[in-house]
């Protein structure tokens, strides 16, 4: 819409060569009615005030890149256009690539505008209106990252192979259960009476009462440790409760940070990936820090990291626990304050893929309102150290979950960190994945997507890293319709204690991503593999930045793999036929997880022991 009074603007760049940006914005300004006057560089400040005063502007853009004594001269211009009543009369107004509106101000201009201006901000400025940017720029909505896959399979054998395994699988399972499960159907009673009495329809004494027998019965199912902690309130070592001040404090600063906050997009053109950080520093203070810090920087979803003895342990905790080493403890407290703290358009995975809580943890990321978790039962059985045995009772249970609460999950192969080859992950993930489809849940395949182990052991990525990462998706692309996302993070052990190194080569893998057509990739901050502490918030900018150029960079392009590429896709789906075909003559996937067919310990796989010896017939569990 043109502006009701044609205004005058004047625009020169008080710089010896760089007039681009004033030329665009004179393009824009033409558009809109505007009547401009552009100069020509290397114009003294006397000169463009006196043809300003001469052709009596509404006001001046000034452009100028920053260097030695610069600052000094842009304060000097405003001073001389004081001095010549240009001021009472016109706009002054500063541009350039590291212009920010407190610089500008502390000059003296009226405004200012660095990198990253939309057009419509400065004639906003100029008509004397708020700049209100486009819907599209201000709104980011959750993407359902299943929505346009059909599950269908493309490669009939596999498929056989994977009905017979998943038959075998669910006709085992069927009669047994774990201290696990058990509890998870304890929690969610507690859950339900929880439920009844907020909203009012069980007295206080009613909740106490049934809150107390049901607490009983999932300390059967318990270890020592968390007995201790509902008995007698002794919180594990190197943990505390938050209190109410720090609760206090969390929520005023969610409060103020929301309210000055604005986000970004990362993604340049609509194929570029949904893209996730993880976080998990142990505080669930710190923890929202960095969400809305990853946030206001493009992240479009976050993944919760649990700490590792949580996997080990026989039960929850509860209240809101901050500790001191690596990820966050699970309880519902701490999962409600950072579900509350999310920007809507956030996507919350909670991560339940490799321990002895996995049931009750999908079950309490469904009920806080998680969109994703992460479950793999060949994972978290050679990779995670938990018994396959106990792992595949308790992976069923959390499927089911999961399922439920519509809740998709991302089945990761992080067994291949361990040096376990690819083609026998990508069958255990496979396998997963069908058992997961059978019981009416979303699988997301996620393969690793880095220099591969395997390739390190056996010198196949010495030319580069795209040949083998692509022959990875387009392999599963030929088995399978299905999302793939992959991680975990992408460029995983590529990465240095060099930031700049680190923040690279996450972009590069994204790139590369993005180019294969995935729906979502995680990414690691800059400090991440090598930070030997805390993160800091500014490596998380470091990699979001990075992506965010690559993926200008990149645009629409793609990258094109050679024809290695398609030499390694047709390994690693033989070696899938071949290692599904021996799942079935081992007749059990337990069996074949134990025996090493899905990965052995010659590759770096051990199959776990925590929580062996402790799956049971469904009659011999307690009786609350």
């Amino acid at each position: 819409m043109a502006v009701t009074a044609i205004k005058k603007v004047l625009l020169a760049p008080l710089d010896p060569v760089h007039d681009i940006g004033l030329k665009i914005m004179k393009r824009y300004l033409d558009e809109k009615g505007f009547s401009t006057i552009l100069l020509p560089p290397d114009l003294k400040a006397e000169e463009i005030i006196q043809k300003a005063i001469e052709e009596e502007v509404d006001a001046v853009l000034i452009s100028r890149t920053l260097g030695y004594r610069v600052a000094e001269m842009l304060a000097n211009f405003v001073d001389l256009a004081d001095a010549a009543g240009l001021r009472d009369r016109a706009k002054l107004v500063i541009g350039g690539k590291a212009i920010r509106p407190e610089l500008a101000a502390e000059l003296g201009f009226d405004a200012g505008f660095g990198p990253g201006t939309e057009p419509e901000e400065l004639i906003a400025f100029l008509e004397d209106r708020p700049y209100i940017p486009p819907i599209d720029k201000q709104k980011k909505d959750k993407k359902d990252l299943c929505q346009d896959f059909s599950y269908r399979y493309r490669h009939a054998r596999i498929k056989e192979y994977l009905d017979q395994i998943v038959d075998d699988i669910l006709i085992w399972a069927g009669d047994k259960t774990s201290p696990g499960v058990e509890r998870a159907l304890v929690r969610e009673k507690l859950l339900e009476a929880e439920r009844e009495y907020e909203t009012g329809k069980m007295s206080e004494r009613q909740w106490n009462k049934i809150r107390e027998e049901l607490l009983e019965e999932y300390l059967y199912y318990a270890d020592d440790v968390v007995k201790q902690f509902y008995r007698e309130g002794k919180v594990p070592a190197k943990s505390r409760q938050l209190t109410q001040t720090e609760i206090e404090s969390l929520e005023k600063y969610v409060q103020e940070t929301e309210a000055r906050m604005s986000t970004t997009r990362v993604q340049h053109v609509a194929s570029n990936p949904t893209l996730f950080i993880q976080y998990g520093t142990g505080c669930p203070f710190m923890d929202i820090a960095h969400i809305k810090i990853a946030e206001s920087w493009g992240a479009d979803g976050v993944i919760h990291f649990d700490p590792s003895w949580g996997a080990r342990t026989e039960g929850l905790l509860e209240g809101y626990l901050t500790h001191e080493e690596d990820g966050s403890i699970i309880t519902q407290d701490n999962l409600r304050r950072i579900r509350n703290s999310l920007s809507p358009s956030t996507l919350w995975q909670v991560r339940a893929h490799r321990g002895l809580n996995t049931p009750e943890t999908v079950l309490l990321a469904g009920y806080t309102g998680a969109d994703l978790t992460k479950i793999n039962i060949a994972y978290g059985s050679l990779g995670a150290g938990t018994d396959p045995e106990r792992m595949c009772i308790d992976g069923i249970a959390a499927i089911k979950y999961a399922a439920r609460f519509g809740m998709p999950f991302d089945v990761v192969t992080n067994e291949e960190l361990c040096g376990v080859p690819a083609y026998k992950a990508f069958a255990g993930m496979l396998i997963v994945a069908h058992l997961t489809l059978r019981l009416g849940g979303k699988p997301i395949l996620q393969p690793l997507f880095c220099y591969s182990p395997e390739m390190m052991i056996y010198g196949g990525m010495k030319d580069n890293y795209v040949d083998f990462n692509a022959a990875k998706i387009s392999a599963l692309r030929e088995i399978i319709d299905a999302p793939i996302w992959p991680g975990a993070p992408i460029g995983f052990l590529t990465h240095t204690e060099d930031r700049v190194q680190s923040s690279v080569t996450t972009a590069l893998h994204a790139a590369l991503a993005s180019s294969l057509g995935v729906v979502a990739i995680s990414i690691a901050s800059s400090d991440e593999a090598y930070s030997g502490g805390p993160i800091v918030g500014a490596s998380r900018v470091d990699t979001l930045q990075a992506v965010k150029e690559v993926f200008r960079f990149f645009g629409s392009t793609s990258i094109t793999p050679t024809g290695q590429a398609e030499e390694f896709k047709g390994q690693i789906i033989d070696g899938i036929e071949s290692v599904l075909k021996e799942v079935l003559v081992k007749g059990s996937f337990v069996r074949a997880l134990y025996e090493g067919v899905l990965g052995s310990r010659e590759d770096g796989a051990y199959p776990g022991r925590v929580g062996r010896g402790t799956v049971i017939k469904k009659k011999a569990a307690r009786v609350g």
